[in-house]
């Protein structure tokens, strides 16, 4: 890999200070599961790589009464031993499981799977985030397999990697960004964003920012669920995955999250999908149905329309998963 110079704060206001306000120049380094791949296929390239691992307060699960936090260092070994995950949370502990490899769920963390970068092919093989070559799309005319079926009337037409950014979604939960100019909140749905051109990223952290925390709000009588589909058991990543998080009144759903993961460049909310069931108990029929609106709009690519099929198969398992948590 390039050489580049090395910098371990001990301190958030220390770290931020070595980061660059222009993408390219500064890495931060948490895990690494993802940036040292990069680094050494010379996908990035930084001038500095800043490690934070030594900043205490980026650790650590927390139960507030108004739910839970979880540092952006925790570890996804660390969220599968949570008791309060476990039982509050069980999209989370599910998305969590469908990471495989003990080697990532030991170094990588939460942080760092709502930040690491598309596993597209064309990305990872150095032609660009939208992979645009003499004015045409490599995605859209070549091998789209693994594309997105939603959201790519663009120039994207990766899916987003993250496993925790769906069933995040769900449960309607915020992340905190700290800069040099303080810290700022947004939900984790506007954090992921569709890049228009080369220069943007696909989440909406600046250069000059770090991703401290995660707040999900209390979900004590939400039934919430996570169902991936993938090719194979071992260290893979999911052809189409949903989470679901049900609000219920007595037998009936209040309000519903639907939101589906790898099958579009941000995690998608299936907004058809929830208005089928509101206000409706979760029998078989409206399960089904809730699965058909899901993917009702969905503009698969040349190579990729049987995604459409795994990602209704992704909404009725979730949702079942979810009922049978009554």
């Amino acid at each position: 890999m390039q050489a580049f110079a090395y910098a371990s704060p001990s301190s958030l206001k220390e770290a931020i200070g070595l980061l660059a306000e222009r993408w390219g120049e500064a890495d931060i380094l948490a895990g690494g599961t993802d940036l040292l791949s990069l680094m050494k296929d010379y996908i990035h390239t930084p001038q500095r790589v800043v490690n934070i691992k030594g900043i205490k307060e980026l650790g650590g699960i927390e139960k507030t009464a108004a739910g839970l936090r979880i540092g952006a260092l925790v570890t996804l070994a660390e969220l599968l031993a949570s008791a309060d995950v476990r039982a509050e949370y069980p999209a989370l502990t599910q998305a969590a499981r469908g990471v495989a490899s003990p080697q990532i769920r030991n170094m990588g963390t939460v942080g760092g799977d709502l930040c690491q970068r598309p596993r597209c092919w064309y990305f990872r093989l150095g032609f660009g985030l939208l992979a645009i070559k003499d004015g045409r799309s490599l995605a859209r005319d070549g091998d789209n397999r693994y594309h997105a079926i939603f959201g790519n009337q663009g120039p994207a037409c990766f899916v987003s990697a993250s496993s925790f950014g769906p069933p995040l979604v769900a449960l309607n939960a915020r992340v905190k960004l700290a800069g040099p100019k303080g810290q700022r909140e947004l939900p984790v749905e506007k954090f992921f964003v569709t890049p228009q051109s080369e220069s943007e990223r696909e989440i909406a952290l600046r250069p000059n920012e770090i991703l401290t925390e995660i707040l999900i709000p209390a979900a004590a009588g939400v039934r919430n669920a996570t169902y991936e589909v993938r090719q194979r058991e071992t260290l893979d990543w999911p052809l189409a995955t949903a989470s679901v998080a049900l609000a219920m009144k007595g037998a009936a759903v209040a309000s519903a999250r639907v939101v589906l993961g790898h099958v579009a460049p941000t995690p998608w909310r299936a907004v058809q999908a929830e208005k089928v069931l509101a206000g409706k108990g979760l029998t078989a029929a409206v399960i089904e149905k809730a699965a058909e609106a899901a993917v009702a709009d969905a503009t698969p690519l040349s190579g990729n329309g049987y995604k459409v099929q795994l990602a209704r198969v992704a909404v009725k398992r979730a949702l079942e998963a979810a009922r049978g948590k009554a």
